[in-house]
This record gives structure tokens, C-alpha cells and sequence, in this order.
């Protein structure tokens, strides 16, 4: 059984504001490098045997200090990387959620199709083949494995190994520098947890006493 160990990136500028999507050059702000180092401590009782990530910055940032802490380097996985949103990307959240597209991402995004980008369908389907591929690099008897990767990326998946209808992926919550646990076996899979925020809530404390 192989222990997935499914990080999203820390916080940046865009969370919350922008769609990003593939966009180069989105750092870590301040907050988002002390969940990283956060998410290093929390995670270095684990004996990894090996850390993932998607290539773009934010993850990238994320997953160094996790690597240098465990002693590992860091792999890049492209299908690791968010959804293309296509011609959306980079684009105001506010002015998106007027689209005619957006209600259909929202309830029935198995039907949707970002313009000139992937359906949620095809990154579906491209995260999961890439953590089949992962774990069958780890088959070892609880071989842990950490992913570094974004909230949908994350959200899908853990949708298909519960066996979730894609329709209802968007109910699953994934915050900035979260940690959500999947047990893969050859014949079963488990969620053991779901959406760990204690990174944000230590780099939370440490921002306040630096003040």
C-alpha cells in the first residue's frame, strides 16, 4: 500500500483574486514561504521516499524546503501541474463568475470545457494516470510519497479514488498549503485525511509573534 500524501502550494497573490492556472513567475508571498517551511516540520516525522511536484513556481517553492528537510530532491511532474484554463487564465475571478460557462464549472463541470483549455475530464483523468504511475514506483508496505500539486488537481483526484461522480468534486475543500492522505492499495483506496490546515495555523502563530 502506498501513502500519497497530496500537498497544495502555499499562498501567493492570486489565491482568491485570479485564476492562474499555468501563468510563470507566481511566487510565494510572505505567508505562503512560512507554510512552506510549516509543512517541512510537520511533515518531516514522515519517512518520505520520495517528494513530486508539479513545475510550476508556487509548487516549486512549496516543495524544496520539504525536500531539503527529508534529504530528497525534488521530481518534477508536468501532469502534477493545475488545469489549463485556457483563454481564462490570468483572468479576475469576479469578472469570470459572470460567464455562462462558470455555473456549469460549478455544479456540472463533467459537461465543462474551459475556452481553448482542458475539461475537467481530461486533467481528471491526466492526474490520476500520473499517481498510478507514482505508486507504482512506491509499491513498497506503507511507502510514503508526497505530491505537491493544486487545489482542482487535488480535488480530482481524490474524487476518482473515492469514487466520487466528477459532478461532485467541486464539494471537496483544499486550502492553501493543506495536506490530504490517500491510501492506495492494488485492489482498495482510502482518504485518511482530508484538507490538514495546521501549516496555515503554525505559520499563523509565527507571523503573530514576529509582530
Amino acid at each position: 500500500m502506498t501513502v500519497l500524501f497530496l500537498l497544495r502550494h502555499g499562498e501567493n497573490d492570486w489565491v482568491g483574486k485570479r485564476l492562474p492556472g499555468w501563468t510563470p513567475g507566481i511566487h510565494l508571498n510572505e505567508r505562503g514561504r512560512a507554510q512552506a517551511g510549516a509543512l517541512a516540520r510537520l511533515l518531516q516525522p514522515v519517512k518520505l521516499e520520495a517528494i513530486y511536484s508539479s513545475p510550476l513556481e508556487r509548487t516549486m517553492e512549496t516543495a524544496e524546503p520539504i525536500a531539503r528537510a527529508a534529504e530528497l530532491r525534488v521530481r518534477v511532474r508536468e501532469a502534477l501541474a493545475d488545469v489549463r484554463p485556457g483563454d481564462w487564465q490570468g483572468q479576475s475571478l469576479r469578472s469570470l463568475r459572470h460567464r455562462k460557462l462558470w455555473p456549469v464549472i460549478q455544479h456540472t463541470p463533467s459537461l465543462a470545457r474551459f475556452p481553448g483549455g482542458e475539461s475537467f475530464t481530461e486533467a481528471q483523468a491526466r492526474i490520476v494516470a500520473e499517481l498510478d504511475s507514482i505508486r507504482a514506483a512506491h509499491p513498497g508496505p506503507r511507502a510514503a510519497v508526497a505530491c505537491v500539486s493544486h487545489a482542482d488537481v487535488i480535488r480530482l483526484a481524490i474524487a476518482h479514488y473515492l469514487g466520487l461522480h466528477l459532478d461532485l468534486f467541486q464539494r471537496l475543500n483544499i486550502d492553501p498549503a493543506s495536506i490530504s492522505v490517500l491510501w492506495i492499495g492494488e485492489s482498495s483506496a482510502r482518504l485518511v485525511r482530508l484538507n490538514d490546515t495546521r501549516a496555515s495555523e503554525v505559520a499563523g502563530e509565527a507571523g503573530k509573534t514576529a509582530k
